[in-house]
């Protein structure tokens, strides 16, 4: 039977894929790619640096709106698992191509939970996180001994609340939230220390050593490390 694999394929840097990675890109019958509205989506120029042959590969692109509409969201995740469903019929291997981790935040597990559900085959195939790459350009633990490690998506309500639990708190998803996540925490600079890499791995990576050095117009791809002090 054929199978559904989601891919990480890392934060950026394509020397930081996995083998298994590599291996399963060149296996497949059908990369498939959420569609990018920007030209080439990250993740297959990720890919394709490490796989050069990516380029021969049958490519789908896969309908993955950035929305928090609800019926739009299900709507479309239904539509993309009905896509992939048909090749696997057909009895195509699919790889899915997902940046970081596909079981961190990553919009294909909606896909791959609808197909398993449909009865057909899936597997996740991990990846580095964006979180780890970010931990390593900065030459720093994310934690120490019985230091406990937090992952928030920092453009959802709950950050104030977050922000109060002990140990590192790692900060995703802030989108255009960056400037109100750098107030908070340069608000409060007894209690937390932060440092950011925006696009790290990529071209255009950035570095800020401080929070009063973040840039609130960063780019999506930003991940913010905070410490308590």
């Amino acid at each position: 039977m054929a199978k559904l694999y989601g891919l990480g394929v890392g934060p950026g840097d394509p020397e930081l894929m996995t083998l298994k990675t590599v291996r399963l890109i060149r296996e497949s019958d059908i990369i498939a790619v959420p569609k990018s509205g920007h030209g080439v989506n990250t993740a297959y120029t990720i890919a394709r640096s490490a796989v050069p042959e990516l380029s021969d590969k049958e490519v789908i692109e896969v309908s993955m709106p950035m929305t928090r509409d609800e019926k739009e969201l299900e709507a479309s995740h239904s539509a993309a698992a009905e896509q992939i469903i048909g090749y696997l019929d057909q009895g195509k291997d699919v790889a899915f191509l997902t940046l970081g981790d596909p079981s961190i935040y990553s919009t294909y597990i909606y896909i791959h939970e609808r197909v398993l559900a449909a009865g057909r085959q899936a597997q996740l195939v991990p990846g580095i996180p964006s979180f780890c790459a970010v931990s390593a350009r900065l030459n720093q633990g994310l934690t120490e001994a019985g230091q406990p490690l937090h992952i928030i998506p920092a453009s959802y309500k709950a950050l104030e609340e977050c922000m109060e639990l002990k140990g590192t708190k790692v900060l995703m998803k802030s989108g255009k939230s960056i400037g109100q996540v750098k107030d908070m925490i340069c608000g409060q600079p007894q209690r937390w220390e932060a440092r950011m890499v925006e696009r790290c791995g990529m071209e255009g990576e950035r570095v800020f050593e401080s929070a009063d050095e973040i840039d609130p117009q960063a780019g999506y791809f930003s991940i913010i490390v905070v410490k308590d002090r």
